[in-house]
């Protein structure tokens, strides 16, 4: 679908790099390995049928839920991924973007495929009238940090606590 194509609106490479695209069903079975090598870099292990699950709702109902959003070589390799979810923020009155999973296989890292999503994130942000967007990374992933600072990311001082809901 051309409404599906990132890289018409400014996010290919001309030079051969990666573009970028909102994920579509058709793109779910190379999808599926980004996400299990984001979950394995984080050390969880939901199942493949969660994770399908989960970006099916996100293909489903995108201005309800979110996007994800996929980065391929020039060859059409799927080599990044990165989830956006739609929150608001009461501090800045307005709705705001967190990109909550930001991935790039290894052998594809160091080529701006990061910085790609994130603009690319940044750009379906303001289209859904998002005031700022956000996201967290682990202290340890000095890698992930060194590239937020590049991209000119602002280092927020919030701590992030988690309390597990058991389903009903």
């Amino acid at each position: 679908m051309a409404e599906d194509k990132l890289s018409e609106l400014g996010f290919g490479d001309a030079e051969g790099g990666a573009s970028v695209e909102i994920v579509s069903e058709r793109d779910l079975p190379e999808l599926l390995p980004l996400m299990r090598g984001y979950c394995d870099f984080y050390d969880v292990n939901p199942s493949d049928e969660r994770l399908l699950a989960l970006a099916r709702m996100l293909i489903a109902e995108p201005q309800c839920h979110g996007e994800q959003l996929i980065a391929r070589q020039s060859d059409g390799a799927a080599v990044g991924f990165a989830t956006l979810y739609w929150s608001f923020s009461t501090a800045q009155a307005a709705p705001i973007g967190t990109m909550n999973d930001l991935f790039v296989v290894p052998a594809a890292r160091g080529r701006h495929v990061g910085e790609r999503l994130i603009e690319a994130c940044g750009r379906r942000c303001a289209a859904h009238g998002a005031a700022a967007m956000e996201w967290q990374t682990a202290p340890a992933n000095a890698s992930a940090q060194a590239l937020y600072d590049r991209v000119g990311a602002r280092r927020e001082q919030w701590l992030t606590y988690v309390l597990e809901i058991a389903p009903r």
